[in-house]
């Protein structure tokens, strides 16, 4: 495992990164074999540290695990955010070993483009009143079940999911509502 550790206006020691080391290296190779790299950067929010670790779990599926922790010691948020990165990879581990995947067919990929636009409050329009494109990256939408969905937004962080249901083969979104809870958008079939 590929280990790196910065601090962002913040001195750290070699105790903090033999920590750190020890510490990931258990929970990380307790639930995968081998995780190809991981990211610790400590950055100071007012009075208290604030650690984020951001990991690449090598599987074929591209999952990345990332958590943060917030302490006033460096130690405490770090092992606040290590143990959210154990937690996720437990779920992880466990959802892959459960009876209901046993019917786990070929993961299908469809190739897709993703666009960043510029925010509309710009007075720049692009042609036909379109908002300006300023990044365009490839993407990758995944046939998955709901339950793997939420797991992969769960594990990413992410704000919200597009996914082709493996139900129907439909597009699907699946996004953290404000309350916390976990919102599921499956639009009917049309008829042509």
């Amino acid at each position: 495992m590929q280990l790196q550790i910065s601090g962002r206006h913040v001195d750290l020691g070699d105790s903090f990164r033999s920590h750190a080391e020890k510490r990931l290296s258990e929970s990380v190779h307790k639930y995968l074999d081998r995780v190809p790299s991981v990211d610790v950067v400590v950055a100071r929010e007012a009075h208290q540290y604030r650690v984020d670790i951001h990991g690449n779990t090598g599987t074929h599926s591209g999952l990345i695990v990332k958590s943060h922790g917030l302490a006033g010691d460096v130690y405490a948020a770090f092992d606040l955010a290590a143990e959210k990165i154990g937690k996720q990879l437990r779920r992880y581990k466990r959802r892959l070993k459960g009876h209901h995947n046993g019917d786990k067919q070929a993961i299908n990929i469809r190739k897709a483009r993703k666009y960043i636009l510029q925010t509309e409050h710009h007075e720049e329009l692009a042609e036909e009143g379109a908002p300006v494109v300023i990044a365009e990256k490839a993407a990758a939408i995944e046939t998955l079940t709901v339950r793997d969905a939420v797991m992969k937004m769960d594990l990413a962080h992410l704000p919200a999911l597009l996914f082709f249901n493996s139900a129907h083969g439909r597009l699907n979104v699946v996004y953290r509502r404000e309350d916390g809870n976990i919102s599921w958008v499956d639009p009917e079939a049309t008829a042509a």
